[in-house]
């Protein structure tokens, strides 16, 4: 049994912001469980797989191993400092360096981009300002090999770092940055993969990106266990996600 444990009070406040928008809660999902969905194939999951949800406040982890669940975590590293190391050193507005972030390569692909500049990005007048994409990276990557140790660190104190043979899975909106998945593999010394959304159709290109793991992946969870007694979500939020008996995925239980 897989027990993950949660603010109370952070679940109430997600669900009072969606019954405040006329929706009820069906089901509160574990991030990493509604992205494996999205982005994870049965095959993995049976070997081992690692998934890493890089998102903006928090870089989320899961261990999957013989199809089941096995090891999550979070860590507080993730696109936001990114961001914010890059409005700091260049002394630009937040927006601007959000803007400039995901089309930056890191080192591992920037050599070949030195010579070029990233025109329009920096200050309130963009053309005033020119920059070398190699120097954004030199700012950037030293986080990124930040998060990615403590990545493969939490990975070797769960236990499971021999156990999978899948490798890594990178998804969420920060792990588009150019350079990502090689800068991974020379860290975690394993397989590394971009996991986008799979699965859905009609607006498909819009939706197979990582940045929409999480969203997708809820459609899909909701789609499999469709049939199941819904928990109940009463009042201010929830007073029991699963029930007593109901254990709606193998191997996990969120209390």
């Amino acid at each position: 049994m897989h027990i993950v444990t949660g603010a109370e009070s952070a679940a109430q406040n997600i669900v009072k912001c969606v019954q405040r928008c006329g929706l009820e809660v069906e089901d509160i999902v574990l991030e990493q469980l509604a992205s494996a969905f999205a982005v994870l194939t049965d095959d993995e999951k049976e070997l081992g797989v690692c998934l890493v949800d890089v998102g903006g406040g928090t870089t989320d982890i899961a261990v999957f191993s013989g199809g089941a669940i096995r090891h999550t975590a979070v860590i507080p590293v993730a696109g936001d400092q990114v961001t914010n190391d890059i409005a700091v050193s260049m002394r630009t507005p937040t927006p601007y360096a959000e803007e400039i972030k995901i089309p930056l390569r890191l080192r591992a692909l920037a050599a070949r981009e030195s010579r070029r500049d990233h025109r329009g990005a920096l200050g309130r007048r963009p053309a005033s300002r020119r920059l070398a994409r190699q120097t954004l990276a030199e700012i950037v990557e030293p986080r990124y090999e930040e998060l990615f140790m403590l990545i493969r660190d939490e990975l070797r104190r769960s236990g499971f770092e021999e156990s999978v043979a899948a490798g890594v899975v990178l998804t969420g909106g920060s792990a588009k940055m150019e350079g990502a998945v090689e800068l991974a593999e020379e860290i975690f010394h394993m397989p590394v993969r971009l996991g986008s959304p799979s699965g859905v159709t009609g607006l498909g290109d819009v939706v197979k990106n990582p940045i929409h793991a999480t969203g997708v992946g809820l459609l899909l969870y909701g789609r499999a266990n469709a049939g199941q007694p819904a928990p109940k979500i009463v009042g201010d939020g929830m007073k029991s996600v699963f029930g007593a008996d109901e254990v709606l995925v193998p191997g996990v239980f969120l209390t």
